[in-house]
């Protein structure tokens, strides 16, 4: 199914979705990669407030310029989730999360943490790092001075962005998972019917 959502999120919005359903996302999120999990929960600061009552963060560095007053997006490209899987059932949890927003997927901690707090993992159907700006409003930023441009909590409101798909839902089920099962189940078939020998060693570049 494809839905369109805002945030903040509620619960029940995110209850309903499935993996492999459509999303696009409106409203108002933060963003965030590995050094703001790092300063948050190693090195115990807080997350400012305003990125917190979001409850929804994109996992992607964007790069910016300084054009007077004010910000201006140059590339937005969400990046790898899988490399915050360290800090991802604390995120979930101590900062509300309903929604993360990320390429690939993450790990089974975070995936129970999901569960149980009411919480979903979207990824890009697409590659498109300067597609999306028309879609991106830049409200403002938290830490620029603690982590620097890249790695800053950029506040940012966002207008039908996507479309993504619900990789990991609430209720326990990780799409690309169930995709791993479906393909190693078919694989022995596929390549006796292509002539190639299931048995046979794929070269390495390494």
């Amino acid at each position: 199914m494809e839905y369109h959502l805002k945030a903040p999120l509620t619960e029940e919005d995110v209850r309903k979705l499935n993996i492999g359903d459509t999303v696009y996302l409106s409203g108002e999120v933060f963003t965030g990669r590995s050094r703001i999990h790092r300063y948050i929960f190693d090195e115990e600061h807080i997350l400012p407030q305003e990125a917190m009552r979001r409850g929804a963060m994109v996992h992607v560095g964007p790069i910016m310029v300084k054009t007077g007053d004010g910000w201006e997006l140059v590339s937005f490209m969400p990046t790898s989730s899988l490399r915050f899987e360290k800090w991802g059932a604390d995120s979930v949890e101590k900062w509300g999360l309903r929604i993360i927003v990320g390429k690939t997927t993450m790990g089974k901690d975070t995936l129970d943490a999901m569960q149980k707090y009411g919480c979903v993992h979207v990824s890009p159907q697409c590659v498109s790092p300067n597609l999306w700006h028309d879609s991106i409003k830049i409200q403002g930023v938290e830490l620029f001075e603690e982590l620097g441009s890249i790695e800053a909590c950029w506040l940012l409101e966002l207008d039908e962005l996507g479309p993504f798909i619900v990789d990991m839902d609430s209720h326990g089920r990780n799409y690309f998972d169930e995709l791993d099962v479906h393909v190693a189940k078919q694989r022995d078939a596929v390549l006796t019917q292509m002539g190639v020998d299931p048995n046979f060693i794929p070269t390495k570049l390494y």
